[in-house]
């Protein structure tokens, strides 16, 4: 009887407990949902993504223009990198067989120079076989090149042998044609072209480039017009209105010694107006021992520019003429410190008595330590009569002059 009871009032509290789990569970599902949907939520694909990653995913899944964009970048990205490997090989391999070419074709040139020149019989023959090799530009170019190599070491008929082929072949056209080329480093190869093979035909553009801003192309055109020139291989100076920087003038000086070409007369560009011509003149006369100048470096002496005036001081000193003596002492007083200094330079280098008084007294009145060093040193330069003025002035015991340690120092032979 007790156990009926039981059965049936078990189902009815299973059933209430049932209910309130149902119930439970409900409210516990509509407060998850909503925060699951804050967080992320959970995706159709069953994957769940919270944080960064659900802001990430969710701007992709909204904009499907910057996937779009992306996918278009890394495709683009792709193709360009395979285009570029491409590219590259495909120039590597060019560049291989150009070289290989050039090698056959120096070869080829180099054999069949040597038998133009020394085969007088076959001269005819061998002209059409380098007529028909040098079919393009390029293989045109590398004939110049030997050409123009081989020269540089030949002199007289073989040299104009070499000359005359250059012009039957037509290669001047070429040569013209990288001159006046609007690439400038075309002009070089055509102005160095045009300068090995003496033909002056482009001379008025290579003077046009005598003032380029581009400084090797000045200096290119400095060297062909050196070599085209016919009497004055300095003609360019008259041209040129650009500073003559010192490594050109080094080049140019190099080129004319080297060369053997006529020496100028440079006092011709005492007048110029650019600066740096004139101190390159006075420097090239000094260096040439161009006495009959020495006028004209007497007349730069007053030029307004000091550099310039230096300049034709160290000229006189260097020329040797005892005539510039005297209008260096007139400089002496009004002179500043830097050309006070070149000026007992100079008369150190042109020794002379009659001026042993005015040393003396540029000794006795400077307090300078380098300048009474140079008036000691000039005396010295004077031997006999000013060596023995020094060692009275040595031994002269003054109140207000102290001689002893400059003229001990200058006249110290291990020390000069």
């Amino acid at each position: 009887m007790t156990f009926v009871l039981l059965l049936s009032v078990f189902p009815q509290q299973h059933s209430a407990a049932m209910s309130v789990m149902q119930q439970d569970a409900a409210a516990v599902s509509s407060d998850t949902i909503p925060a699951q949907e804050e967080t992320g939520g959970v995706q159709s694909d069953g994957n769940r993504y919270t944080g960064v990653f659900a802001r990430i995913f969710d701007t992709f899944e909204k904009s499907p223009t910057l996937v779009l964009i992306l996918y278009i970048v890394i495709i683009y990205s792709i193709i360009t990198l395979i285009v570029l490997t491409v590219f590259i090989l495909l120039n590597r391999s060019r560049m291989q067989k150009e070289q290989e070419l050039r090698q056959e074709l120096n070869e080829q040139y180099q054999q069949l120079l040597i038998d133009y020149l020394f085969d007088e019989e076959q001269r005819k023959e061998i002209f059409r076989k380098i007529l028909r090799i040098a079919s393009s530009n390029f293989r045109r170019q590398i004939l110049i090149n030997q050409i123009i190599e081989l020269s540089v070491n030949m002199q007289g008929k073989v040299r104009e042998d070499l000359r005359n082929l250059y012009l039957d072949v037509g290669l001047k056209k070429d040569s013209l044609r990288k001159a006046h080329s609007k690439k400038w480093h075309e002009n070089v190869k055509g102005f160095r072209e045009l300068a090995y093979m003496n033909i002056r035909s482009a001379n008025d553009r290579i003077i046009e480039c005598l003032n380029s801003h581009n400084q090797i192309l000045r200096m290119e055109a400095q060297i062909a017009l050196v070599r085209l020139s016919e009497d004055n291989p300095y003609t360019f100076l008259s041209y040129l209105e650009k500073p003559l920087a010192k490594w050109e003038q080094i080049t140019i000086h190099e080129l004319l010694t080297q060369h053997n070409l006529n020496v100028p007369d440079f006092n011709e560009w005492f007048d110029s107006e650019n600066l740096s011509v004139v101190k390159f003149s006075l420097q090239m006369v000094a260096w040439f021992h161009q006495k009959e100048a020495v006028d004209g470096v007497i007349r730069l002496l007053n030029h307004a520019d000091e550099e310039v005036r230096i300049y034709a001081i160290r000229t006189c000193g260097k020329l040797g003429e005892k005539k510039v003596l005297p209008h260096l002492q007139e400089m002496y007083d009004q002179a500043s410190y830097n050309i006070r200094m070149e000026l007992l330079k100079a008369f150190a280098q042109v020794p002379d008595e009659n001026y042993l008084e005015f040393l003396n007294g540029v000794l006795d009145k400077e307090d300078d330590v380098q300048l009474q060093i140079l008036a000691t040193k000039a005396m010295e330069n004077l031997d006999e009569p000013g060596i023995s003025r020094l060692i009275k002035l040595m031994k002269k015991k003054s109140e207000y002059k102290n001689y002893q340690i400059i003229i001990r120092h200058v006249l110290d032979g291990r020390i000069y």
